[in-house]
C-alpha cells in the first residue's frame, strides 16, 4: 500500500474465518473516526478518531482516513459514511464540510490510496443500516453537525435529504435541529423543537419504528414514544459491514 502503514506482524497462520477485515470509516463535521470489524461486524480494534480539519477538503480528508488507516493496521476492505449526497461512489454535495466535494469521486480516490476495494454511502444510510432490524418501515434520523436522514422499508433504504426540507417558520430542519441551532437556542428550545420535529416526521412516515443516532442525540431530554429510540452513534461505524452484504466471503 502506498499510505505508509506501518507493517504489522500478523499472528501465526491468522485464521482466515477472520477474514476479511472491514476498515469502517464515518466522516463528520467534527470527527473523522475509524475501527476495524471482523466478518461479523463486530469491532476488533478501538475506534480511532482524528478531528475533522477546517474547511475539510477532498485532500485533508483523505489525509486523514491514511492516517486512520496506519494507525490501524491491515485490513481487506473499506467502508465509508459521508455526509452528504453520494451516488455509486462520487459525491454530490457536502454541505458542512469545505470546497471541493461536487462530483469528487471519493471512492476511486480511496481505492487508489489505500490499495483496497472501497464502498462509500451516505453516513445516515450506514448508521440505519447498523440499527434497523428490517421490518416495515423504519425512520433513521441523525442529529450532529447537520440533520441526517434515511428510510428503510423491509430492510432497503432510501436516502432522505429532509435536512434542507423546510420545517419551521421558513428554516429547514438542520437550521433549527443542526450543532448551531442547539448552541444558539439551547438545549431546552432545541429539545421543544426536536418534538415538533418528531410530530410531524410521525404524520409524514406512519413509520413503524424510528431510530435517533448521531452526536448530539445525547442532547435529548424530551420523553421519546415507545417507537422512537435512541441509538449509539457506533451504528455509523458497525453498519459499515452490509456495505459488502452482497460480497462473497
Amino acid at each position: 500500500m502506498n499510505t505508509g502503514r506501518r507493517a504489522q506482524a500478523k499472528p501465526a497462520g491468522r485464521a482466515r474465518e477472520r477474514s476479511p477485515l472491514t476498515l469502517a470509516v464515518d466522516i463528520g463535521g467534527t470527527g473523522i473516526k475509524a475501527e476495524k470489524l471482523d466478518p461479523s461486524g463486530r469491532p476488533v480494534t478501538q475506534r480511532a478518531k482524528i478531528p475533522t480539519p477546517a474547511k475539510a477538503t477532498p485532500k485533508k480528508v483523505l489525509s486523514v482516513i491514511g492516517k486512520l488507516a496506519r494507525e490501524l493496521g491491515d485490513f481487506d476492505r473499506v467502508s465509508v459514511g459521508f455526509p452528504g449526497v453520494v451516488k455509486d461512489g462520487v459525491i454530490y454535495t457536502a454541505a458542512n464540510l469545505g470546497d471541493g466535494w461536487r462530483n469528487f469521486p471519493l471512492e476511486a480516490e480511496l481505492k487508489k490510496r489505500l490499495e483496497r476495494p472501497v464502498r462509500v454511502a451516505n453516513d445516515a444510510d450506514v448508521q440505519g443500516l447498523g440499527c434497523v432490524n428490517g421490518s416495515g418501515v423504519e425512520l433513521v434520523i441523525t442529529l450532529g453537525t447537520g440533520f441526517g436522514s434515511v428510510i428503510f422499508v423491509d430492510g432497503r433504504p432510501i436516502h432522505l435529504e429532509l435536512g434542507h426540507h423546510p420545517f419551521h417558520k421558513g428554516k429547514t430542519y438542520e437550521d433549527e435541529l443542526g450543532v448551531r441551532a442547539l448552541k444558539k437556542k439551547g438545549r431546552k428550545k432545541w429539545n421543544k423543537l426536536l418534538g415538533e420535529a418528531l410530530d410531524e416526521l410521525v404524520r409524514t412516515f406512519n413509520f413503524d419504528r424510528m431510530y435517533i443516532g448521531g452526536g448530539n442525540a445525547k442532547a435529548i431530554t424530551l420523553k421519546l414514544p415507545s417507537n422512537v429510540r435512541i441509538v449509539s452513534n457506533e451504528q455509523g461505524l458497525l453498519g459499515g459491514i452490509k456495505l459488502w452484504k452482497d460480497a462473497a466471503e
